[in-house]
């Protein structure tokens, strides 16, 4: 059984969104990973994605990151990093990992 996902979008004091996202991401609620998203990537600058308390995310997560790469600063777990980097997200988008050695 999956951990069921939490999504939650504020404002950087420097008005940038933060999408912080809880749990799994995969099939059963990728709509929903897609549409926050979609609503956070309000202009043409960046958008911070916080994924450290994300513990899976499918291909079809990657790819809704890959959609708007071009605006992401992803913060990852070192759990999720083996997997941006073998997508070549990591390539497009900024991302770091706090917690990777």
């Amino acid at each position: 059984m999956s951990t069921p996902l939490t999504l939650r979008t504020i404002h950087h004091p420097d008005g940038r969104p933060v999408l912080s996202a809880r749990g799994e991401i995969d099939m059963s609620n990728l709509p929903e990973f897609r549409a926050a998203l979609a609503a956070a990537v309000t202009g043409s600058g960046p958008i911070v994605v916080d994924l450290t308390a994300v513990d899976y995310l499918d291909s079809g997560a990657i790819n809704a990151l890959f959609v708007h790469a071009e605006h992401l600063h992803l913060i990852c777990n070192r759990v999720l990093l083996p997997a941006l980097r073998i997508s070549g997200l990591t390539e497009l988008a900024t991302v770091e990992a706090p917690d990777a050695p």
